[in-house]
């Protein structure tokens, strides 16, 4: 019975661990995505906004707009290349 008892609290531990783990897994795994969406996103406006001057730099400041934001991001640095 004692043993038995114990292999339940340990089932309850992994439990508790994989979804205290599983959260922040989830997260980066988002923050990657847009990441890689926004850089997508940047190289693509570079590649067609070149014939209609509109460039912008990808460096770590837009990349990171960019990957946070996503489309609003890539949006608010077309505007703002535009306003400076």
């Amino acid at each position: 019975m004692e043993v038995v008892l114990y292999f339940l609290i340990a089932i309850v531990a992994m439990v508790i661990l994989v979804k205290l783990f599983s959260w922040p897994l989830k997260i980066l795994g988002k923050l990657i995505l847009n990441g890689a969406l926004g850089v997508f996103l940047l190289l693509l406006v570079n590649f067609i906004g070149g014939s209609v001057d509109i460039i912008i730099p990808i460096n770590a400041v837009s990349a990171l707009i960019a990957g946070f934001l996503g489309v609003p991001g890539v949006i608010f640095l077309i505007i703002f290349n535009k306003l400076m």
